[in-house]
């Protein structure tokens, strides 16, 4: 008895490991926040989408990602942590049935609160998950799609905003078309800026990445780029939104080290990496004091 109750708590840690704990929040508050703005209420729509987008969304989005990506992982330094799961093979299928099955259900629930009311946010969700599988799934696999692969992972983090403003009924203003276009920008330099790490052992698998294709200095560079056009959208949301152009600022810091990095020692970024993921956690709360604020005025 012992023995079964030590794997199936083994099986269970290496499941929540495989969804990238420490990155949960980054797609349920998008959801969350964009809702709660819009309609300025706590509902059971609220509660039951920030709880999809919040694990079962990011298991079955890292998780697909960890099962087909098992032999490049094997050859990266940095997997078999917070920055992903190194998967036993007899994993795998508990994996991808873990996902579906603590999807399904949430998701379901979510759907008949959201109702038949606004049709736009069925769209964006089938959007969001095709992109979810889209990006790992063989036959497919956008991420190895230079540049596609950075659109594509920038859609799993804007997409829950967007379900979110959707199924609230929100109003298309140019400024939250800015808000919108500028969080895209921050997802595509993100992924861009994570992608430079990999690149040895991505090339060693075989794996085709914004950063393979670009090296990793011009990839920096890019992020840079975007993170700084990001900012500058900001300034376009309006009072006080267009304070949130300063937090573009951090993200540029800690890239800027290694803008002339060489592919032979883009592991290095890593460190810039690292910070990267803390600095989410700094930007995060700058923003919602700026929602705190803008709900005030």
């Amino acid at each position: 008895m012992s023995s079964i109750r030590t794997t199936t708590l083994w099986k269970t840690r290496q499941v929540l490991l495989s969804s990238r704990p420490l990155s949960w929040i980054n797609t349920a508050y998008p959801f969350a926040a964009a809702y709660i703005v819009t309609t300025g209420r706590v509902d059971a729509l609220l509660v039951v989408g920030t709880l999809f987008f919040l694990i079962p969304y990011n298991l079955l989005m890292y998780g697909i990602n960890d099962v087909f990506d098992y032999e490049s992982d094997l050859r990266n330094p940095r997997k078999g942590g917070v920055e992903g799961a190194m998967l036993d093979p007899a994993l795998h299928r508990t994996v991808l049935v873990s996902g579906i099955l603590t999807a399904v259900p949430v998701l379901g629930a979510m759907l008949v609160l959201a109702g038949t009311g606004h049709p736009l946010s069925w769209v964006v969700l089938a959007v969001s998950l095709f992109a979810v599988a889209a990006y790992s799934v063989p036959g497919l696999r956008f991420k190895e799609r230079p540049v596609v692969d950075s659109v594509t992972s920038s859609t799993h983090f804007v997409s829950p905003a967007v379900y979110g403003l959707a199924v609230a009924g929100a109003q298309w203003t140019p400024g939250l078309v800015a808000l919108l276009a500028a969080f895209f920008l921050w997802g595509m330099a993100s992924h861009a800026f994570g992608a430079v790490q990999d690149v040895v052992p991505d090339r060693e698998g075989g794996i085709a990445s914004i950063a393979t294709a670009l090296g990793a200095a011009r990839t920096v560079r890019l992020a840079i780029g975007c993170w700084a056009a990001a900012g500058l959208l900001m300034l376009a949301t309006g009072w006080p939104g267009l304070l949130a152009a300063v937090l573009a600022v951090p993200y540029i810091v800690a890239a800027w080290p290694f803008r002339s990095v060489s592919d032979a020692r883009a592991e290095t970024a890593n460190a810039g990496w690292k910070r990267f993921l803390w600095l989410n956690f700094v930007s995060g709360f700058c923003v919602t004091m700026l929602l705190i604020v803008s709900s005030l005025l």
